[in-house]
């Protein structure tokens, strides 16, 4: 029996009660959520987890992505990067390897962190089939799905499919065109294999077989966006558009047929004037199912800084009602990130995160504190209620000041330190 099966019959369930807590919300209303299809909690019956709620009234969540590539095949950095992931903050992990050893490597990044971890099933069957026949193309519809059930035993809590790349969606990208090609790996392996094979993506024409392995292990299906525009001049074009209805219909199916939870994930490169668009579309179509946005970027030539172009579209997003943030990290577009650029990728997004709250759900509380605290010079409070307070501390001692009670941009010269002196604003 699965969450959503408890849900709907009534039943508050421990994960519930625990994400309820986190949330400061009510066991109801998490329950209610989550027979509505509009919260999730991403688990496993193979693996203990930290639970998380994910959707309507829960605080924006973030996902930090990590991965071995056909160029860097490096286990242990890749179970540094997750360990760092989630001690840096980050709510989930996805590992997206496409080189080394599939399995072994998402067992060891499980096994070496509590966070639920996500994956991308079709980058395995089809990376197989290259090695295995010399071409992806070659990929047989089993080995697809026996990629996802061997992924799902290791105790991947969710899953990004893609459900919604039919003919109907190949005849638009085709007839609108791109400027910025098909930056989904998704969206690419399967595309190709489609137009070779002359067949419908299997993961579309066979979709209740798929919610059955995923029902089978309870993993939540995150609608995967293989037509997202990866340049701003291709945001919500018609591919993408056709795409998120497809999805839509297979998220309604999925939830109300086999009780599976469900995520419907959004654009990656997105203009900031488009952000709202792109999100009330999203929850409208769903039926407001947790929106999980991949970014967005909102300009092309920040290179090196894709990070911060990220957290500006990000920051928005949340506070239109977008629930999971994929990080992006300062390596995006260049590099395959290190370990700085995942912790880099983590707090930036956990800043979005935060902004995107304090509209969405009147979060203030510790920017409260945070200003009382600065208005009485509490440097302690002040490293306390910090995003990343040992950064804080460490740039301040980096610089030490004469007056301790001061920073050494403003020194004797302190404006707060100036005016506790001679008259009391608290309040």
């Amino acid at each position: 029996m699965s969450i959503v099966t408890d849900a709907k019959a009534g039943k508050i369930t421990e994960e519930m009660k625990i994400v309820a807590a986190k949330e400061e919300l009510d066991p109801e209303y998490i329950r209610r959520g989550i027979a509505a299809g509009r919260i999730v909690i991403p688990l496993s019956p193979y693996r203990k987890v930290k639970y998380g709620g994910i959707g309507q009234g829960c605080r924006t969540k973030i996902n930090a992505s990590i991965g071995a590539s056909s160029d860097i095949v490096d286990m242990e950095m890749e179970v540094a990067k997750a360990k760092a992931a989630e001690k840096a903050g980050a709510d989930t992990l996805m590992e997206l390897g496409t080189g080394g050893d599939f399995l072994g490597m998402r067992k060891a990044v499980c096994d070496a962190i509590s966070l639920p971890v996500g994956s991308v099933p079709l980058y395995q069957a089809f990376i197989q089939a290259a090695e295995k026949y010399g071409s992806i193309v070659h990929m047989t519809e089993d080995e697809l799905f026996n990629a996802t059930e061997e992924q799902a035993k290791l105790g991947t809590c969710f899953m990004a499919i893609h459900t919604g790349i039919n003919n109907v969606t190949l005849d638009r990208l085709k007839k609108h065109g791109r400027y910025g090609g098909l930056c989904s790996r998704g969206g690419a392996f399967m595309s190709t294999w489609m137009l070779h094979n002359e067949k419908e993506n299997p993961l579309y024409s066979q979709f209740d077989y798929l919610c059955e392995i995923l029902s089978e292990h309870e993993v939540t299906l995150s609608t995967g966006n293989g037509m997202r525009a990866g340049a701003v001049h291709d945001a919500t074009d018609r591919a993408q558009v056709q795409e998120l209805i497809i999805n839509s219909e297979c998220a309604e199916i999925a939830h109300d047929k086999y009780d599976l939870q469900v995520i419907v994930e959004g654009p990656g490169h997105v203009p900031l004037d488009q952000i709202k668009t792109n999100v009330q579309l999203m929850k409208v179509m769903s039926n407001y199912k947790p929106f999980y946005m991949l970014g967005p970027l909102v300009t092309d030539i920040a290179p090196g800084y894709d990070h911060i172009t990220t957290a500006i579209g990000a920051a928005v997003s949340a506070s239109y009602g977008c629930d999971f943030l994929c990080y992006v990290t300062p390596a995006e577009h260049l590099a395959l990130p290190n370990l700085e650029d995942v912790v880099t990728g983590v707090k930036t997004s956990k800043i979005a995160a935060h902004i995107g709250d304090m509209i969405r759900l009147g979060k203030r509380d510790e920017d409260l504190a945070m200003a009382r605290a600065r208005r009485d010079l509490d440097w302690e409070k002040m490293y306390s209620l910090a995003i990343d307070g040992e950064h804080a501390r460490a740039v301040r001692n980096s610089r030490a000041p004469g007056d301790e009670d001061a920073c050494t941009m403003c020194g004797d010269f302190c404006a707060l330190k100036i005016v506790n002196q001679h008259y009391d604003l608290a309040k």
